[in-house]
């Protein structure tokens, strides 16, 4: 009897020290990858952490562990800039095998149907991406270039919101699209499109019942609440987020070098009450345009006012001789006219001007200065 209750405690000694208790592991196979390493990232809210690193041997096997979240989070695995990005619930162990040379695309997660749909929805944004590069280069006049651009965008979301986020909104690949980008800008809108507001909506809603506490679940209510601000929804149970746990995505941001070739971005003058203006130098109306500027910086600058101008000239050396001078943060977006800011904004005439208040929310846009001056002055 003793030899057989040792047997029995030796037996769930064995098991417990299988069982990962409050961690996780990534382990699985990279092959045709020796001597590269491999990263093990958190996709946290606050950004990307790098959780470990292992340099791989011929076999290509690795293994990590990750302390198992109380909700569903994100994680990646990278290698020489390609990426494989999957959740982590329940689940004790993933197992990820792929070739080295087409990491990003032929890779397996075993028993995971949520990342399968998650690779899916890579798969089809890169797709996506192909197609818009290939309008780029077939030299269309713009307003048939953003025509295109447009349609693909607008089927690619109707297709996610269709199967992914609406079919499922409590699972992990309904977040994951919400925050896909194309061409570094977010594809579904949550600040000023009604229609990607209430995907937002749908998904901050079952999270925040499934896991009230998480600080993804709060992040998320707390976009979608301004989001049906903004679009005069009928908003949802306002929910009380500590500041310092919010990271807002209420604007699309904007990432391009001024004419020193510093990057400079848009959200990084929250706080200033600001004029987003969407121009192009090389044209009759630009020195007008620019003088109206002028004189609203210099009425209002001292008030907090910033101008955040973003140009589609094509000539770089024109833009930067008539951009030097000018006292307000000056960029120019390469992409001219097949500009993924041209579609994602929504700019059918150039110029085209949007007013942000010191929170980073659209407030107003025109394609003059008149057209807000008196909700500028009430901002600030």
């Amino acid at each position: 009897m003793k030899q057989q209750v040792i047997l029995v405690l030796l037996a769930v000694w064995a098991l417990s020290s299988c069982y990962s208790g409050d961690k996780f592991t990534v382990k699985g196979e990279i092959s045709g990858a020796d001597t590269k390493t491999v990263y093990f990232d958190a996709s946290t809210i606050e950004g990307i952490q790098v959780l470990d690193s292992v340099k791989l041997s011929g076999t290509g096997t690795f293994s990590f562990e990750g302390k198992r979240p109380e909700s569903p989070e994100f994680y990646r695995l990278r290698i020489d800039g390609k990426i494989i990005n999957f959740a982590v619930d329940s689940t004790e162990t993933v197992t990820i095998k792929a070739p080295f040379n087409k990491f990003e695309t032929e890779y397996s997660i075993e028993d995971s149907q949520n990342n399968t749909k998650i690779k899916e929805l890579v798969l089809m944004l890169a797709d996506l991406q192909e197609k818009v590069l290939r309008i780029s280069k077939q030299n269309l006049p713009i307003g048939i270039a953003q025509s295109q651009v447009a349609t693909l965008v607008n089927e690619y979301k109707d297709n996610v919101k269709r199967n992914y986020i609406f079919a499922a909104p409590n699972a992990t690949p309904a977040y994951f699209a919400l925050f896909q980008t194309l061409n570094g800008y977010m594809i579904f809108d949550p600040v000023s499109n009604r229609e990607d507001v209430k995907c937002f909506a749908a998904v901050a809603t079952s999270l925040n019942i499934a896991y009230p506490h998480a600080d993804r679940s709060r992040n998320l209510y707390n976009m979608a609440v301004k989001g049906m601000k903004n679009t005069r929804l009928n908003p949802v149970k306002q929910v009380e987020i500590p500041q310092e746990k919010i990271h807002e995505a209420t604007l699309i941001d904007i990432k391009l070098n001024d004419v020193n070739g510093k990057q400079r971005s848009l959200t990084e003058l929250k706080g200033n009450v600001v004029v987003l203006d969407f121009t192009i130098y090389n044209n009759t109306q630009s020195a007008a345009h620019n003088l109206a500027l002028r004189e609203l910086y210099n009425k209002y600058h001292n008030e907090g006012l910033e101008i955040y101008q973003v140009s589609f000239d094509a000539d770089e050396h024109y833009w930067k001789v008539n951009a030097d001078n000018l006292p307000w943060i000056c960029v120019r977006d390469e992409d001219g006219a097949y500009s993924t800011n041209l579609t994602l904004y929504g700019i059918n005439n150039l110029p085209s001007l949007f007013l942000i208040d010191r929170e980073n929310a659209l407030v107003a846009r025109g394609e003059t200065i008149t057209d807000f001056e008196a909700e500028l002055r009430k901002l600030l």
